[in-house]
């Protein structure tokens, strides 16, 4: 079977992009694996799916899979992608479109070069919506927010973490110095602790100033990636419900700025960052 795809990134973070409307597919995990591998496939974080509108309340449905195959709910970085894709394909003439996913809909908006804004939807902050079992724990006050202790291990300190659902799972801590954070120790312990039954994304932030942070996260099923669109969302949601941040929130990751915008309880996150077409080519599978 042969495949055609289009290689886009969002502030690093890469995806393959296939048009599921003008061909024939349904792609099995061991498919994902291989397109997502950097030596015998295209390589990406996330093999991401154009799907026809299944409701007439929505213009598209989106499907995500992490680089080892699992589905997923949500991808904010990804959404910027898609949303650029299926304008440059001429698949869609609108500037703000509505796109369903596993994790809800969201409404990405095409903004002048290559930046789009993403309406993330309301974060989910309750332990039971995030998933997260808080069974037996004591949360510690800070601000708005509640911190939840987790433990990673005899050896290891107790980790304080928000956790947030932005349509899929977060945990984020702060950190003094992100460059010396434990992420490729951490985060592995953190995406497979047993108080996330949907396994998490693990965010690790370092506050620089009110409006302004630095970010690494370990992405469930993808390792680190260079950035995490809903793990900016989560981390700025987290600092300013802990009175640590202001919005709007400029985020630093090592592939790129993201910037968030959140006015508290009740509204959506809005997440604006670049959207890059990289290269088209076709994979025999």
């Amino acid at each position: 079977m042969k495949v055609k795809f289009t290689k886009m990134h969002g502030a690093g973070n890469d995806f393959v992009v296939i048009d599921a409307i003008r061909q024939q597919i349904e792609l099995t995990p061991e498919q994902c694996r291989r397109l997502a591998d950097r030596r015998f496939g295209v390589g990406a974080d996330q093999i991401l799916v154009v799907e026809a509108a299944p409701s007439p309340d929505v213009d598209f449905r989106y499907r995500i899979y992490n680089a080892d195959g699992g589905e997923v709910e949500q991808c904010g970085n990804g959404a910027r992608a898609f949303a650029r894709f299926v304008s440059e394909h001429g698949l869609s003439a609108k500037r703000t479109i509505r796109v369903a996913t596993l994790g809800g809909v969201i409404a990405p908006t095409l903004e002048d070069g290559e930046r789009v804004t993403v309406d993330m939807g309301i974060p989910l902050l309750e332990p039971v919506q995030v998933p997260f079992d808080s069974t037996g724990l004591q949360a510690r006050h800070e601000g708005h927010a509640m911190l939840w202790p987790l433990e990673l291990g005899a050896d290891r300190d107790t980790t304080w973490i928000s956790v947030v659902s932005m349509g899929n799972p977060h945990a984020v801590q702060m950190v003094p110095d992100i460059e010396r954070a434990a992420v490729a120790t951490e985060g592995p312990l953190i995406e497979h602790h047993p108080r996330f039954p949907q396994r998490v994304n693990a965010g690790f932030m370092q506050i620089l100033d009110p409006h302004t942070i630095k970010l690494r996260v370990f992405e469930r099923g993808a390792g680190e990636t260079l950035a995490c669109g809903t793990g900016a969302c989560a981390a700025a949601v987290a600092g300013i419900l802990r009175g640590r941040l202001r919005s709007p929130v400029s985020v630093a990751t090592r592939g790129g700025q993201l910037s968030i915008a959140w006015d508290g309880a009740g509204c959506a996150v809005q997440m604006t960052g670049p959207a890059v077409t990289v290269f088209e080519g076709e994979i025999t599978l």
